[in-house]
């Protein structure tokens, strides 16, 4: 009885961690840089990484990696969503979204992007839950 609960225990220990292993967040994350004047995208995975160097030595000028919105506050009259002009770098294994103007204060940003985006992985696959566009990964930021 002793023996097959001390297998029992170590197979649920050993399942339970590659289960926790296997769901890591590989999406790329978005955030300031400490000083708040750039926009930085970390955790890229490698072949996303390749592809996002080859295609900007390819088009420095023309690519378009990064969207950054300006969101309108509660409390402002102009009510649209203003794309904020930039340019975009890549240093080491992270892009990086550097503004025209500097970023406002107390103000919120939508930033959008398709690096690292699946059209479908198989998850999604086999719970049916694919969809037939992609959708890029966003996240708000506050300054």
């Amino acid at each position: 009885m002793f023996k097959s609960l001390c297998k029992f225990s170590a197979v649920a220990i050993i399942a339970a961690t590659l289960i926790s292993c296997s769901g890591t967040n590989k999406k790329p994350v978005i955030k300031f840089a400490a000083d708040s004047t750039v926009i930085v995208v970390k955790n890229i995975d490698e072949a996303s990484l390749l592809q996002v160097k080859n295609h900007y030595q390819a088009n420095t000028d023309s690519i378009a990696l990064i969207s950054v919105i300006l969101k309108p506050g509660d409390l402002d009259s102009l009510q649209d969503d203003i794309e904020v002009p930039g340019k975009v770098k890549i240093a080491g294994d992270s892009v990086i979204f550097v503004p025209e103007q500097p970023f406002q204060k107390n103000k919120s940003y939508l930033v959008e992007n398709y690096i690292g985006v699946n059209f479908a992985g198989m998850d999604n696959l086999l719970n049916g839950s694919a969809r037939h566009n992609l959708q890029p990964q966003k996240q708000i930021l506050k300054r």
